[in-house]
């Protein structure tokens, strides 16, 4: 099975308002900067095989100094992009909620199913994340180790599902990604092949 070490971006300067970021392109804070930093020197005496990341500015920056650090180039996959999230998209929830407040009820009560409107359907959003998950795993096969980088509500959709947990609780049963934090999920190239997680938001 390949080991992919799932990270989410460094903080961006949305995440201190809780704004939501989804395919809006918006940069690393200083904080963000360090824990990049940070994963460089951890990639360093990883032992990965490759780097793979979101198109988004905020995640190539994050791979950057892994990139340097190994010598690996930070291979880029759309299917990594976070989930649109639609008219909440720059939005915290509780803006959201000022002026729709039924909007709001109805995502807390199902994120899924009514999730915002023009945004992305989520389960979609896990099916593309999982379906990139498993090329990695092909174009990485065996005992390979992989960096993904990547975002935080399609990080744990695509969990829920190779996991098996319903889609729509993936806010409460993972209230979060941490940025910078590694998660370890051995997986297996075939569609309905194996996933195995040894770890969620491991601090460096």
């Amino acid at each position: 099975m390949t080991t992919l070490y799932l990270v989410r971006h460094g903080e961006t300067v949305w995440h201190g308002g809780n704004r939501y970021a989804g395919v809006s392109d918006i940069g690393l804070t200083e904080l963000g900067e360090r824990q990049a930093e940070a994963l460089g020197t951890w990639a360093a005496d990883a032992d990965l095989a490759a780097i793979w990341c979101s198109p988004l500015s905020r995640t190539r920056h994050t791979a950057a100094p892994a990139a340097a650090a190994t010598g690996l180039e930070a291979h880029i996959d759309p299917d990594l992009i976070e989930v649109d999230f639609g008219m909440g998209e720059g939005r915290t929830l509780a803006e959201v909620r000022a002026t729709d407040p039924a909007v709001a009820d109805a995502f807390e009560t199902d994120p899924v199913v009514n999730h915002f409107p023009g945004g992305e359907d989520p389960a979609k959003a896990a099916d593309r994340a999982v379906a990139a998950y498993r090329r990695i795993a092909t174009t990485h096969p065996g005992e390979q180790k992989v960096l993904v980088i990547g975002h935080g509500t399609v990080t744990r959709l695509a969990l829920c599902l190779l996991l098996g947990i319903p889609e729509r609780n993936y806010r409460r049963v993972m209230p979060e990604v941490r940025n910078g934090a590694l998660t370890e999920l051995e997986l297996t190239a075939e569609p309905d092949g194996q996933a195995r997680l040894h770890s969620f938001n491991t601090a460096l």
